[in-house]
């Protein structure tokens, strides 16, 4: 027993302590000419949802639950952030050259389509993230007909 309580007490000790390691939040200032929803004049309705569904991960207007503030929790949000903006990154939009907006639009009709986005475990606590088919397929719909226009 007296061993138990040992351990027991190393795991609240590492605990503790992993919570002084820093975990980078601050999100880079957006510039609006070149971030989606404002360069391309999205549609309020569609902007919502691009807002509550995708832009905590793909863009640097992320904000951080209160337990992204918990280590080790806190390095797993981190590092969801920043792979989700290396796929894609609202906030730079107007910096990705032709290809590169096509082949991301089209990988993002995709990922709406099979439910891969938003992220099973992120609507968990987000509710607002948590697409409706009406919802998704309206997503679908203006990145489409965007590919279609040739207008990103």
């Amino acid at each position: 027993m007296k061993r138990l309580r040992q351990i027991a007490l190393w795991i609240v000790v590492a605990f503790a302590l992993i919570q002084f390691i820093p975990v980078d939040r601050v999100n880079k200032p957006v510039d609006h000419a070149a971030n989606f929803v404002d360069s391309k004049k999205t549609p309020v309705n569609i902007a919502k949802l691009l807002k509550n569904a995708c832009y905590d991960c793909h863009s640097n207007e992320t904000v951080y639950p209160k337990y992204a503030y918990i280590a080790p929790v806190s390095w797993s949000v981190k590092n969801h952030v920043n792979e989700g903006r290396e796929h894609l990154n609202f906030s730079i939009w107007e910096t990705y050259n032709k290809d590169l907006k096509e082949s991301m639009l089209d990988k993002s009709i995709q990922s709406i389509r099979s439910k891969a986005m938003p992220m099973p475990g992120y609507i968990v606590y987000h509710t607002e993230a948590n697409l409706s088919e009406a919802e998704r397929i309206l997503l679908i719909n203006y990145f489409q007909e965007m590919l279609n226009l040739k207008t990103y």
